[in-house]
């Protein structure tokens, strides 16, 4: 065991115990192998993989995967979708991911890349068919979505990886290890701030956005459908609508609640990621959101949500306040801490740590001017994609893994879902519903549009 050493007076020498233990716990049924080895893939062997969603955000992925086959394209938008093609000139191309699954006997593993609203479409068939998943975030468009590729996954025993890249940075597990190690003293309460303001504004925020068009309503006329776009392909279980450059392309879709759910559980899936691992959070007791007024389509730039969780096994309750667009915590308003457009503050019995995704400094600096921390004991990654790879290959544990990525997933939805319904939800993790409000029934199980089940 790794000797902790210069810690503060008071710092607990139990917790990495007890973060060694949540962590296998988090790893789930990684741990317990992978279809993939029992074919016999070793590592200098290359994965057969197909990529659902091949342009934007999925060039990149399918970049940081190219070590591997690419056997299988798809992509709604034939534009995409030959592009890609020409890089991998011999992968089967599909517009309709669900062809895709009809051919996969070659397959060993699956990108996803498509609009939110999909996700859980595209992933779950790969699931069934016993396929290591790779998926863009946020996991699921809805928190019954992420249950049940939760569940799935562990059914499957396949290696799961949500897209957080942030998560096998040195930084990251840096200050996990930290925090794990009560280097600030048991933490009761987290503040999460970003910057990104992408949703509808207000007059003020959009005065200062002037890049923004500040669309309101859902256009009732149609515009004419790009050539090579599959606009009800993209639709998919989406409510039925006309084509309009509102939605498409990207990331103009990630603003309608009918596509995408916007800044909370996007950059959420990254932001939250940090508190989320470091204090073994899961499922929140409370869930309070507050912001303007909301729009039935689309969702704020800005506004801000507070869960509140109980005590979990050694550590203490913590309540954690995420802020987004213009809402930042009074700490950052009071000049409190360095005012960074985006971040992360743990709040100590002994202490304070800020943190970015690239950085982070332990406050107030002069009670920590001599301070050397614990030696590292997170096994660190040389990227998250190669180690998603690497886990299909050889049965490691990736870092966000469908347990924990769905569980992520579900508190951030669920800070939407008491903004939109306007009350403090208590929350049933285990019948996924909140106890004292039944409207918010139909933002937790969504309705699907004819020909699309899961």
């Amino acid at each position: 065991m790794t000797k902790l050493c210069n810690l503060p007076p008071g710092v607990s020498r139990l917790s990495r115990r007890h973060f060694l233990k949540s962590s296998a716990v988090a790893a789930g049924p990684l741990l317990l192998g992978a279809p993939a080895l029992l074919r016999g893939k070793g590592l200098n062997e290359k994965l057969n993989i197909a990529i659902i969603g091949a342009g934007g955000r999925g060039a990149d992925n399918t970049q940081s995967v190219s070590s591997e086959n690419i056997v299988a394209l798809c992509d709604v938008d034939e534009g995409r979708l030959n592009k890609a093609g020409e890089k991998y000139p011999k992968a089967r191309k599909y517009v309709d991911f669900r062809k895709l699954y009809d051919q996969a006997n070659d397959l060993d593993a699956v990108v996803v890349s498509t609009a939110e609203h999909t996700h859980a479409f595209a992933t779950l068939p790969a699931l069934q068919l016993g396929k290591h998943v790779y998926c863009e975030k946020p996991l699921t468009h809805c928190i019954r979505e992420a249950r049940l590729i939760a569940d799935a996954a562990r059914k499957a025993k396949v290696v799961t990886q949500m897209g957080t890249q942030m998560h096998a940075t040195d930084n990251m597990r840096r200050v996990v290890e930290l925090i794990q190690s009560g280097v600030v003293g048991g933490v009761r309460e987290a503040h999460v701030w970003v910057s990104r303001a992408w949703g509808w504004q207000t007059a003020e925020e959009a005065g200062a956005n002037k890049d923004i068009v500040n669309v309101l309503e859902r256009p009732k006329e149609g515009m004419p459908v790009p050539e090579g776009l599959h606009w009800d392909l993209f639709l998919g279980p989406a409510p039925e609508r006309p084509f309009h450059d509102v939605y498409w392309p990207g990331p103009k879709w990630y603003r309608w609640w009918d596509f995408g759910s916007c800044t909370m559980s996007d950059l959420g899936s990254h932001w939250n990621d940090m508190p989320f691992w470091a204090l073994n959070l899961r499922h929140p007791l409370t869930i309070e959101s507050h912001g303007p007024p909301p729009h039935p389509e689309i969702a704020p730039a800005s506004m801000s949500a507070t869960y509140e969780y109980g005590a979990r096994g050694g550590l203490p309750p913590v309540k954690l306040t995420w802020y987004q667009g213009t809402a930042k915590p009074p700490h950052y308003l009071e000049k409190k801490i360095p005012p960074w457009d985006n971040g992360v503050l743990f709040v100590g019995d002994k202490g304070m740590l800020l943190a970015s995704h690239g950085k982070h400094v332990l406050l107030p600096e002069a009670d920590f001017q001599d301070f050397k921390g614990p030696e590292p004991f997170i096994p660190r990654a040389r990227g998250h994609h190669e180690e998603w790879i690497e886990a299909c290959k050889t049965g490691k544990p990736t870092g966000s893994n469908f347990d924990y990525a769905g569980a992520l997933t579900e508190a951030n939805h669920l800070g939407n879902v008491a903004y939109r319904v306007g009350k403090k939800l208590e929350w049933d993790p285990v019948n996924l519903r909140a106890k004292n409000c039944s409207e918010a029934d139909q933002l937790i199980v969504k309705q699907y549009r004819k020909g699309w089940t899961l």
